[in-house]
């Protein structure tokens, strides 16, 4: 019955869990092959990220289900895709949004948040003359539409929002594939993106955002590709660490087949044995990235590198990053970009931890554009730190900033888990003035973070904070969200110690080149 069983198809395959419990989930066939005579099957889970995808055999399928695939009507060779004769159900939908895009509704109120529980014999801070209240003004509200702050009781809470979170950091700009083709200089990457229901941090008020055109996101005609649907690279050796990789990356096509591709871990070069590698080590003079090292503290570094006089190094970087971040775009062309990499020092030298991306000019006020925790350094808390970094910068260019929407799934939760614990450090913190209610706006809170008014409000909202009360808004602090705020920041050890940073911004709009 195996012979059935063909690209396109769907049928419960056997998997572990997380609590490593056999179930039965229902998955596609990607590709199949045979080794030593024996079939396999590359399967995608459905409604799971493609990094649980896996090769699996015949004994794992369940064929008394199997759904056949739709044959895809014949269009023109504009509207089809590439290497695919077959259409999943999936393709359907994905394609049926996309030639509607126009008319998708970026869903932002409509969330369904976890209500404080206000029960009437709790206690509650909100009056005239309580010291702990405070008042918080949205952009463009009337002085009668104000945010006081009180504390209510003990309430359910999303752990999300307190937990560590952002140690789960792998990806956090959501965008395209890496082609990795020649392109001419000062070319830029264009996108056109559909945000996630979970992410809708670009809108306050419902209203779809224009689709992405610039950054590190761009439409891809080969994203349906099955070839870039499936992890190429069985494992890297980056130094001490062996890696799998969760998605595809486009390392040259005699390297995909080999069972270890070995990386330099100082210049990223890649190589095809061991023997090479160590011929490589003897002559690469290299122990920490290329450019400048803008902030030490401890054996945590930063350095600076201009995608523009490190262009190898570079490509080497996207080419890795690639291999954990699902929809990244890549062009050869990184002159646009900066790269900020985390390291940590020892006696062999700095070894990457992480690292993110910058456009040099962003005209949608984008301070990160692909940041990555690689897998041995994730659930340590670089991912918050790498977060923290990018908008010390921005404080210091006297800017607000984002990161490129959408946000992919372990993104958005080290993002909401930062500004959750920033902006709560700022409203616990609040002083009295001559005994009335403290007060702040959104403003304010955002000149003293940098974080955008929209990802601020944005981030209030999904904690369930802002409710409207006798013509004013009130944000209501529960017990549980403050204890849990004060728990998940004993456990953040890892903090920018701006007096470490030595930056000093550049104005790229007024340079001819790079």
């Amino acid at each position: 019955m195996s012979a059935d069983v063909i690209e396109g198809c769907r049928l419960p395959v056997l998997r572990k869990n997380q609590e490593n419990e056999d179930e039965w989930s229902l998955a596609e066939i990607l590709s199949v092959k045979e080794s030593s005579g024996n079939k396999l099957y590359y399967v995608h889970y459905i409604d799971f990220n493609k990094r649980l995808d896996e090769w699996v055999p015949p004994d794992r399928l369940d064929m008394t289900t199997l759904q056949s695939p739709k044959k895809e009507a014949k269009s023109s060779p504009t509207n089809g895709l590439l290497g695919s004769g077959t259409v999943s159900p999936e393709q359907d939908i994905r394609r049926g949004m996309q030639s509607n895009i126009k008319n998708v509704i970026y869903p932002f109120k409509d969330h369904n948040f976890i209500s404080p529980n206000k029960k009437s014999e709790s206690m509650c801070l909100v009056s005239q003359a309580s010291p702990t209240a405070s008042k918080l003004s949205f952009p463009g509200a009337t002085e009668a539409e104000e945010v006081s702050m009180k504390r209510a009781p003990k309430a359910a809470i999303d752990p999300k929002s307190n937990g560590h979170d952002d140690d789960h950091l792998s990806l956090t700009s959501n965008g395209g594939i890496h082609r990795m083709i020649p392109s001419k200089r000062g070319r830029k990457r264009k996108t056109t993106c559909v945000v996630p229901e979970e992410d809708s941090q670009d809108s306050s008020d419902g209203t779809p955002p224009a689709p992405r055109t610039t950054g590190s996101m761009a439409p891809d005609c080969r994203q349906d590709d099955i070839v870039t649907r499936m992890k190429n690279i069985n494992c890297i050796e980056l130094g001490r660490h062996r890696l799998k990789p969760w998605y595809f990356s486009p390392y040259p096509q005699e390297l995909a087949a080999l069972p270890i591709l070995y990386l330099c871990e100082f210049c990223l070069k890649y190589l095809k044995s061991i023997t090479c590698l160590q011929r490589h080590l003897t002559k690469c003079t290299l122990r920490n990235p290329p450019g400048n090292e803008i902030y030490r503290k401890g054996t945590v570094s930063f350095f600076e590198i201009d995608g523009r006089k490190n262009i190898t190094y570079a490509q080497n970087l996207c080419l890795l990053a690639k291999c954990f971040l699902d929809h990244k775009t890549l062009y050869y062309d990184t002159d646009p970009f900066l790269f900020y990499v985390m390291t940590e020092y020892d006696s062999k030298g700095f070894h990457t931890v992480g690292y993110f991306s910058k456009e040099k000019e962003s005209t949608e006020d984008y301070n990160v554009a692909c940041i990555l925790t690689l897998p041995p350094y994730q659930r340590r808390g670089y991912g918050k730190l790498l977060i923290e970094f990018s908008y010390e910068l921005s404080k210091l260019e006297s800017k607000t900033g984002t990161p490129e929407k959408p946000l992919s799934d372990l993104g958005l939760l080290s993002y909401r888990s930062y500004w959750s614990q920033t902006i709560l450090e700022i409203l616990l913190n609040l002083l009295s003035d001559y005994g009335e209610r403290p007060h702040i706006t959104i403003q304010e809170v955002s000149e003293m973070t940098s974080i955008k008014k929209e990802d601020i409000i944005s981030t209030l909202q999904y904690l369930n904070l802002i409710s409207y009360y006798k013509g004013q808004y009130v944000l209501t602090l529960s017990e549980d969200i403050v204890l849990g705020h004060e728990r998940a920041m004993q456990k953040r050890h890892l903090r920018i110690d701006p007096c470490c940073l030595h930056f000093a911004p550049k104005d790229w709009g007024k340079r001819g080149r790079w």
